[in-house]
């Protein structure tokens, strides 16, 4: 569970909650006193902070009826996930009239494409890291489950960085494989790579792209200045 302050168009500090109490919530509000309120929730909440946050905050909560600043021409938004939502709706914003390619990297990858008139195409979702990791271990006899590690090697010496390359490395040119795919069919078009994870891939790649790890956020703010407008 986290949060997130904007000011301004600008993001300022990213939160990270222990619990979604209801006192935690008011805590947070009491501090930072925040004029909007947006929350995209994908698991069994705390019901009661939504009405906190409306007394005290201009609210919305994510939903399938929540406008969206992109069509959806092959899909129905009650279909897509609030992450790919937020992350189309980011690059949207902030890279408008513009082919983009958002890969967000959490617990599976997601590959969004939107394009240059604000369609969002859809894309691909394979597992990630951490799933991997834990495959691997889950449906074999005898693999450790290890963790990631900076300091991996290209060829590993034992079983630990043996997994640590398959994974990072192959992801790695998972991603490079699936931008230069659409490069074949687009052209030009901005990469945004984001999420928990994509710090272990942004050295990795060989193609050009823009890492901005609070991407989702974006989104959300975004999000919450379409539908949070009234005054």
């Amino acid at each position: 569970m986290k949060a997130a302050i904007f000011e301004n168009d600008n993001f300022k500090e990213e939160l990270f909650l222990s619990d979604d109490k209801t006192e935690t919530i008011l805590g947070l509000l009491e501090k930072y006193n925040p004029q909007k309120a947006i929350l995209s929730s994908v698991i069994n909440h705390n019901e009661t902070i939504e009405q906190l946050l409306s007394s005290k905050t201009i609210f919305h909560k994510l939903s399938h009826n929540t406008k969206i600043n992109f069509t959806t021409p092959v899909g129905k938004p009650e279909t897509i996930g609030a992450d790919r939502l937020a992350l189309v709706a980011a690059a949207v914003h902030f890279f408008p009239g513009m082919n983009n390619l958002v890969i967000g990297l959490g617990s599976c990858i997601t590959y969004n494409f939107v394009n240059q008139f604000h369609q969002f195409l859809g894309g691909s979702i394979s597992p990630g890291m951490d799933m991997r990791f834990k495959a691997m271990n889950s449906f074999t006899a005898k693999l450790p489950l290890v963790q990631a590690d900076w300091n991996f090697p290209l060829i590993g010496y034992d079983t630990k960085t043996n997994l640590q390359s398959g994974v990072i490395i192959g992801i790695s040119s998972e991603i490079d494989g699936f931008i230069e795919k659409y490069a074949q069919k687009y052209g030009n078009f901005n990469v945004v790579l984001t999420g928990g994870n994509s710090a272990y891939f942004a050295s990795q790649l060989k193609n050009k792209i823009f890492a901005d790890y609070n991407f989702l956020f974006k989104g959300l703010y975004a999000l919450s200045e379409l539908n949070n407008c009234r005054v």
